[in-house]
């Protein structure tokens, strides 16, 4: 799993751990299966716990808990997920300033106008 599909699912599990496959699905973009696929892969890491539940229409449904290793590898996702977004705001801004540069310098050109044949 991508780490930033990762850390997105560990996140969205944390606020709503009653938040069934299909939202998930939806919220994420991808199909039910791969969201069902990941969830597998978390339980199996030991990231998150599945437990059973009945609601009210009497079908089984499950909460997802994350564990303590859970949090942490959130945790880290999250510090490695702002380093690759800080990275790439620095790289951006830095060519805004030279877009910003390359237009100052433009604007100060004298236009020069041709003769037309």
């Amino acid at each position: 799993m991508a780490p930033e599909l990762q850390h997105k699912v560990l996140k969205l599990l944390q606020s709503n751990p009653n938040i069934s496959q299909r939202e998930l699905s939806d919220i994420l973009g991808i199909s039910l299966g791969k969201t069902n696929y990941f969830l597998q892969a978390l339980v199996e890491k030991g990231l998150i716990k599945a437990r059973n539940f009945k609601n009210n229409k009497n079908k089984l449904s499950y909460a997802y808990l994350l564990t303590p290793q859970g949090l942490q590898e959130k945790a880290k996702l999250a510090l490695r997920f702002y380093e690759i977004k800080k990275k790439e705001y620095e790289e951006l801004k830095k060519e805004v300033e030279a877009l910003s540069s390359e237009n100052k310098s433009l604007d100060d050109a004298p236009i020069e106008i041709g003769q037309v044949t």
